[in-house]
């Protein structure tokens, strides 16, 4: 059986890496969206989650491309963590190279711009409450160019095709997962 970090570990992993809050936000968001996606294709839970949680866990320390995956990939090499985590995190990034040839790895690649351009929008909400967001505020604010400009919305259409959900389901899938850890996400 392939070693793969529990939810704790990853945890522990992600809160020695990354001291940036906003940082660790975004992998609560991505890990909820990474959970959803593993119960509608009857994955492990708990595994997909632990993807999402640490996709960006060398981003602080390493933010340019040259690094990033890479010099957190090494970490986990080190651990003798399983080759599937590994790949999933490789395949969040184009720049890597890696193809997206499983559910797992489309799910990552497809969840992660969208938990960003989400936050966004919640945060333009007079209450700035994920909870106030809807699905067609995530939309109308989709084809404002200017809002949220570093959210590759291209990326976020392939990644949803390439999953075989229209986008306004992928939206839906994403923006309910973090509906669920308001907390979490200081929303």
């Amino acid at each position: 059986m392939e070693k793969w970090p529990t939810n704790e570990e990853a945890q522990k992993i992600l809160e020695g890496w990354v001291i940036n809050e906003n940082l660790r936000k975004h992998a609560y968001a991505v890990k909820a969206a990474m959970e959803a996606y593993a119960r509608k294709f009857n994955e492990d839970v708990e595994k997909w989650g632990v993807v999402g949680l640490l996709h960006d866990f060398d981003y602080e320390k390493y933010p340019d491309l040259i690094d990033h995956p890479f010099k957190g990939i090494e970490y986990l090499k080190e651990k003798e963590y399983s080759e599937e985590l590994i790949e999933a995190i490789l395949a969040h990034a184009e720049h890597t190279g890696r193809a997206r040839d499983t559910n797992l790895k489309k799910a990552i690649f497809a969840v992660d711009e969208l938990t960003g351009l989400i936050v966004a929008v919640a945060l333009t909400r007079p209450t700035k409450k994920i909870a106030d967001v809807e699905v067609k505020s995530v939309k109308k604010k989709w084809k404002e160019k200017a809002f949220a400009a570093g959210v590759n919305r291209k990326i976020i259409e392939q990644g949803a095709e390439e999953l075989g959900v229209q986008l306004e389901e992928h939206i839906d899938i994403v923006l309910k997962a973090m509906q669920g850890i308001p907390e979490k996400l200081g929303l």
